[in-house]
């Protein structure tokens, strides 16, 4: 339960990250746009392309991350319900038995 746990926090850090990057990309990719030049450059006009282009991966993987870590979560819930239940079956024998 611990790994799960951390893998959680992993991706959840992993996620601030590429969150973070894809801020980034924009603000470089503003900044471009807004030289001295009253027009973009046909460059410009690439990398800026280029950077919407990654921001869109990035958006999936954040995505797919989000997913993963929403089906971690329900596998952690049911197991936490399994174990629950397993306890609650202990003491019925445990009280069953006499003990």
């Amino acid at each position: 339960m611990l790994m799960e746990l951390s893998e959680i926090t992993e991706e959840s850090t992993m996620i601030k990250i590429i969150r973070s990057f894809i801020v980034a990309s924009l603000l470089i990719g503003g900044f471009l746009l807004a030289g001295c030049s009253s027009s973009p450059s046909d460059e410009e006009l690439n990398q800026l392309a280029k950077l919407k282009d990654q921001v869109k991966s990035l958006q999936q993987q954040v995505d797919e991350q989000q997913s993963a870590k929403a089906a971690l979560e329900k596998q952690i819930a049911e197991k936490n319900g399994k174990l629950q239940q397993c306890q609650s079956d202990q003491e019925a024998v445990k009280k069953a038995m006499g003990k």
